[in-house]
């Protein structure tokens, strides 16, 4: 069985390579940063294979309990640091690090030449380091602690290349929207604070995760600690934190503007890691939102709404990195929807899955990019013939991301719709109809746009690349900041360091969802169902319930319909672009035919210009804002300026009496002396 100390290792690993990078590389051996990159992959690789080693203990072991270590206590709840080791934990840590060792190492080969390349690979250990110490965490304020650094480290790499104004303004802008949802999380846990006395009395510990789990099961002795409309707001306290993460609505808005950072970053924290830190937070406190029909409704609404909002922005999209963000923004849709509905294995598995097919979109959108300079799929096409191997990848990974069989999405994607189908008795009947309807209806629109992507960038005559984008904008000064990564005006395949790790995701969008497949495991000795009944039975074995949630036979009904809806989206958008990229002049999208519906969905139902214009700008903020400018201007500096001048002119009133003349200042003297010997008398 793994020990303790290997586990932490997992996280103290990519901590230790941020720690040699910043202190030792970067400032001693900056022009040997590709040492950067080795420690990183170093630090990584090992951290997956402990990752591995720690899921087949788990496997074997079930659950691994480890004694915390006792911090402070704070008003009779004490903060531990320590490891919470179930099947969920054992999952993500193989997730995290696996994805994060092959994006490390497709950057050697994409960020190749970059001025700040250990500044780059730090920043990636760094939040490597705090996405895993997030998934370990026994306590809640330990895991608040990481959740925040998360936050942090995605702000440094969004806004990576700093210089570009559009860079940092999409950094301050995730950073800011998802610091709002998080005071939702913030008074769940000041809640918990108050509850502190309560829970020390059952003999709990109210910031103790697994506590919690037990002080909102209706059948527990403690029960009444967590109940009621109290449970429901605490559980919407942690879907808030959530929400902002993952790019719920309403707080969705930063994630498409995040792809100003760069590609691999994209790849890790845009679709494997960061953004599935909410989808794991509502995961690590299902125990809790189970209890709360009210609170489920919300999760399961807004994550289906979420789904087909997001896929819908898809359709009209020409950067290639900001269809991929909305694509993932309806992926989680789906995986919060499926937690709304109970589906926590299948909500988990779909997150494993959309991982690998997710970061494998986002590395061929940098493959492309590479080769033509561009992320604009109006000046790509063509480049099937020139990059064999990226195209071959990028249909796998966008046939399993539509949801086609026997590709990992689709064994995924048709659970969730299966239960959503059926009912899992959590939640009221219309809300399970309504949800699998807006998630069905979700598989038709992203067949749609999954399918214009591809054909826009592969297929068709090549127009021209970044040189006609420049050549179109009339000067390079009105290109769009990053536009291009790196790269372009060379039209072949990207170099191994950015095809390996591509190919290793290839080869899991396909095949992992064989993991789970019912029909062939028996026959190749794997349990049927056997990564989502590790989940569930995982989950009920915390609580102490045996079959706590059961899993799902393979309907062939369902498969039947989900394919059908998938083939549907997939001929709508082989009619409409086929014929559009043979044409000699593209002039226009054929979605701009409908003009109204193509202005909507490209001015992104206006919720950009609701936040930015109508509430920071006009609104409340903008009001208080204004006001703040108000006082600083003329309040704070104004009694600063007048302070200056007092004492720049009252030393100039001064400086008149300073004539060096002997006989004026002996006057002076003496009437001082006068003056003394008058108050002394007086007193």
């Amino acid at each position: 069985m793994v020990s303790e100390a290997v586990i932490w290792s997992i996280f103290l690993l990519p901590l230790g390579s941020f720690a040699f990078i910043a202190l030792v590389v970067r400032p001693l051996l900056n022009r040997y940063s590709l040492i950067s990159g080795i420690v990183t992959i170093g630090a990584l690789g090992t951290a997956l294979g402990f990752s591995i080693w720690t899921l087949r203990s788990v496997i074997l072991h079930h659950d691994l309990n480890f004694e915390p270590i006792e911090w402070l206590d704070v008003g009779g709840a004490t903060i531990e640091m320590g490891l919470l080791v179930d099947p969920l934990t054992a999952v993500m840590l193989v997730v995290v690090t696996g994805v994060s060792l092959l994006v490390q190492v497709y950057s050697l080969g994409y960020m190749k030449g970059d001025p700040s390349l250990s500044r780059y690979f730090a920043y990636m250990s760094l939040f490597t380091a705090s996405m895993l110490g997030l998934v370990l965490a026994v306590n809640i304020i330990q895991l608040y602690v990481f959740w925040e650094l998360v936050g942090v480290s995605s702000y440094l790499l969004i806004g990576f290349w700093h210089e570009r104004p559009a860079a940092a303004a999409a950094a301050k802008k995730a950073f800011i929207i998802t610091r709002i949802g998080d005071v939702g999380f913030l008074i769940a846990i000041l809640y918990l604070f108050l509850k502190a006395e309560d829970f020390a009395a059952a003999g709990m510990n109210a910031f103790h995760i697994p506590d919690i789990w037990q002080a909102a099961q209706p059948e527990a002795a403690a029960g009444v600690i967590l109940g009621g409309a109290a449970l429901t707001w605490l559980a919407l306290g942690i879907f808030s934190g959530a929400a902002g993460k993952s790019g719920q609505f309403p707080l969705h808005a930063w994630l498409p503007d995040a792809m100003e950072g760069p590609t691999p970053v994209s790849a890790l924290i845009h679709a494997a890691t960061m953004v599935a830190a909410g989808v794991f937070l509502v995961a690590r406190f299902f125990p809790v939102f189970q209890n709360s029909p009210d609170a489920m409704t919300v999760v399961a609404l807004v994550g289906a709404f979420t789904a087909i909002m997001a896929a819908s922005m898809g359709l009209v999209m020409n950067d290639i990195k900001r269809v991929l963000a909305y694509s993932t923004i309806s992926q989680l849709g789906y995986m919060m929807a499926a937690l709304g509905l109970g589906l926590y294995a299948a909500a988990i598995f779909h997150l494993a899955t959309h991982a690998a097919f997710k970061a494998l979109l986002f590395m061929g959108a940098g493959s492309v990019n590479h080769a033509t300079g561009t992320f604009d799929m109006r000046y790509m096409g063509g480049l099937w013939r020139r990059l064999p191997i990226t195209y071959i990848l990028v249909v796998v990974a966008g046939l399993s991301l539509v949801g086609i069989i026997p590709l990992a999405g689709f064994w995924s994607k048709d659970e969730i719709l299966l239960g959503a189908w059926n009912g899992t008795g959590l939640v009221d009947t219309w809300v399970s109809r309504v949800t699998f309807s807006a998630l069905l209806a979700g598989v038709i629109v992203t067949a749609f746009y999954t399918i214009r992507m591809i054909v826009l960038t592969f297929h068709g005559e090549f127009r021209g690349g970044v040189e006609k984008e420049l050549e179109d904008q009339a000067q390079l000064q009105s290109a769009p900041a990053g536009a291009a990564d790196h790269g372009g005006g060379h039209l072949h395949e990207s170099p191994f360091s950015m095809v390996l790790p591509m190919v290793a995701l290839g080869l899991a969008a396909a095949a992992l969802g064989y993991l789970a497949n019912p029909q062939w495991n028996e026959e190749i000795g794997i349990p049927r169902h056997w990564i989502t009944g590790f989940l569930a039975d995982g989950l009920g074995s915390a609580l102490g319930l045996a079959g706590h949630a059961e899993t799902l036979d393979f309907s062939r009904w369902m498969a039947a319909v989900s394919t059908v809806a998938a083939l549907t989206g997939i001929g709508l958008a082989l009619a409409v672009y086929v014929v559009h990229v043979r044409r000699r002049e593209q002039r226009a999208d054929p979605l701009e035919r409908v003009k109204p519906v193509h202005t909507l969905l490209s001015r992104k139902y206006y919720l950009d210009t609701l936040y930015e214009d109508v509430i920071v700008r006009k609104g409340f903020f903008g009001v208080i804002a204004g006001t703040l400018d108000w006082i600083d201007r003329n309040l704070v500096d104004g009694t600063v300026d007048l302070i200056g001048w007092f004492f720049r002119n009252i030393g100039t009133a001064i400086g008149k009496f300073q004539t060096g003349q002997v006989q004026a200042y002996a006057t002076g003297i003496a009437f001082g002396v006068l003056a003394i010997i008058l108050a002394l008398l007086l007193a």
